[in-house]
């Protein structure tokens, strides 16, 4: 086991116990500490912990008696970042279900495989994603819907931007199971005994696979509480704290450092359903805001603020992040500025969050940080599994108490995804990278074949097979290209068919694409093609593509 980065470990033990508890104990405890301090804050409205845990009991009862919820069945949690998102994930987990939080910027065909995969009878979702879960009624699974207005939740006496989302009053469903979400919680009917135990299951999280396929990461209440209170260990959180949130929920890193954590400490949640900079300055203010977990394309827009000083955010203590690299100009800018540096972390849905932190004294930039608690990360020779020592690149290797069980139905993945080192059990990353003589890792590359824009994942083979369903396409690839804004951006390499040649445009397949995929993954950039580069089997040679693509800009790949 790596020990070089243990001469700078913060003075706090390199070990911790996790809880044998479930996730909602997290806040039936806080509710019994701190009932009257504020769990969260929401464009002018405030929510006690007493009441939090109200309406998620409440929920849960209604959740068991009025739509048949049972023990470990699958809920689908579909919306942004708002109140009835926390109260929704703790209302499934009381209900000794399993939450499936997935991104709402998909759309209903995206969605289908999802509700298909789990199985999915119930669905709590935001009145403006509606159109886009309602066509899986009959269609799949999915018998209940019960939707939310964020309106409902919204305060008056906020004074800059609110959303549109948030703004939106709430509308009237009459047809069969669609249950309003304020008439589920206004009947407040009980829930049975909470039974959920550590190591049942809490949450799948979906992430996609070399082969473009979402897989659910099998997340018990064991391995999310590892990174939960390591979290609140490394942050230095209190119970005085206030948190902004910024990033989205259903993602492992605002799941666990904005929701999971502030509840185990009882801390306040101040939620932005859609990123702001203006609104966000104005937070951090007047909410006095102390930490903010972020990533480095918020952090770049919050700075370029023109009335963006000092004194607006005095209040902030901690402001962390991973995703993509935050670069050196923009680090600096942002110490000038608070004498704050960004502290980066690293992790992924399979490890619910952070296998890495930099240590918040000691932080290096455009790094991924030291080993977490008790935590093994090695670098092997990715077709050998020889481990490879200090300065060598190889594939980043990881045992950990926040390492999932597995992928849900997904048998030959996890054969291939683990890898058995000295009686321990490895998640393999996919990731290449190395460690210094302080034991700290840096990235170098990705052993998958994976797009990271503005830190959302975009899998090239789920764009390519989007764009295989236009009239006009013939062959198509996708790679990823730099971009100075995204980091990283989605570029299709597109064949027409013979009869299309000159009938259709680049701008059409691009508003095309725009329909059927969601805002992060559509392709910014096409470029016909005639033909293009094949292997002798017949395998397009991406990428060969992607580097002409970055030796333009002189930026090639490794």
């Amino acid at each position: 086991m790596l020990t070089l980065h243990y001469e700078h470990w913060p003075q706090i033990s390199k070990s911790l116990t996790v809880p044998a508890t479930s996730l909602y104990d997290n806040l039936k405890v806080s509710a019994q500490r701190y009932p009257d301090q504020n769990a969260i804050f929401y464009y002018g409205n405030k929510l006690t912990y007493k009441q939090l845990d109200q309406e998620v009991n409440a929920l849960a009862g209604y959740l068991q008696q009025k739509l048949g919820v049972n023990t470990g069945e699958k809920v689908l949690l579909f919306m942004q970042n708002s109140p009835q998102f926390v109260i929704g994930y703790y209302a499934i987990l009381r209900a000794n279900a399993v939450v499936v939080p997935i991104n709402p910027m998909l759309v209903a065909d995206e969605l289908e495989f999802y509700v298909k995969d789990c199985e999915i009878k119930t669905a709590l979702t935001g009145q403006e994603l509606y159109d886009r879960v309602s066509p899986l009624l009959g269609k799949t699974s999915l018998e209940n819907l019960v939707i939310a207005a964020y309106s409902d939740y919204k305060g008056s006496e906020f004074e800059d931007t609110v959303p549109a989302e948030v703004e939106m009053k709430r509308l009237v469903f009459s047809e069969p199971r669609h249950y309003h979400w304020n008439n589920a919680i206004q009947a407040n009917l009980t829930a049975s005994e909470h039974t959920s135990k550590a190591d049942e299951l809490a949450v799948l999280p979906y992430t996609s696979g070399t082969t473009g396929l979402p897989k659910g990461c099998m997340h018990t209440n064991r391995t999310v509480h590892a990174n939960t209170v390591g979290a609140y260990h490394w942050s230095r959180t209190t119970t005085n704290a206030v948190h902004l949130m910024t990033l989205p929920l259903f993602h492992v890193t605002g799941m666990v450092h904005s929701m999971h954590m502030p509840i185990y400490s009882g801390s306040t949640m101040v939620i932005m359903t859609r990123w702001n900079r203006d609104a966000a300055v104005e937070l951090i203010k007047k909410q006095g805001c102390t930490h903010w977990v972020t990533i480095a394309t918020m952090i770049i827009d919050f700075l370029a603020n023109p009335n963006l000083t000092a004194e607006d955010i005095s209040s902030l203590t901690s402001i962390s992040g991973g995703g993509a690299a935050l670069p050196e100009a923009v680090g600096e800018k942002l110490y000038k500025l608070c004498g704050l540096r960004f502290v980066e972390g690293y992790g992924l849905s399979e490890t619910i969050a952070q296998t890495h932190f930099n240590p918040a004294d000691r932080p290096k930039m455009q790094c991924l940080g030291i080993p977490s608690f008790d935590v093994d990360a090695r670098i092997i020779e990715p077709a050998t599994a020889k481990e490879l020592g200090m300065g060598e690149i190889g594939e980043i290797i990881v045992n950990g108490p926040q390492v999932m069980v597995g992928y849900y139905n997904r048998e030959d993945e996890n054969r291939s995804s683990f890898i058995e080192i000295d009686g321990k059990r490895f998640f393999r990353t996919g990731d290449i990278g190395r460690y210094d003589e302080e034991g700290y890792f840096f990235i170098v590359d990705r052993v998958k074949r994976m797009i990271n824009a503005s830190g959302y994942k975009v899998w090239p083979t789920e764009v390519e097979s989007f764009l295989y369903k236009h009239p006009a396409i013939q062959q198509a690839c996708v790679v990823g290209v730099p971009d100075e804004r995204r980091g990283e951006t989605v570029k299709a390499y597109v064949i027409l068919n013979q009869d299309m040649d000159g009938k259709v445009c680049e701008e059409e397949i691009i508003e095309w694409s725009k329909q059927h995929m969601a805002a992060y993954k559509y392709p910014r950039q096409i470029e016909f093609r005639k033909q293009f580069p094949m292997t002798s089997s017949g395998k397009i040679l991406w990428r060969q593509l992607q580097e002409e693509e970055k030796e333009k800009t002189g930026n090639k790949v490794q």
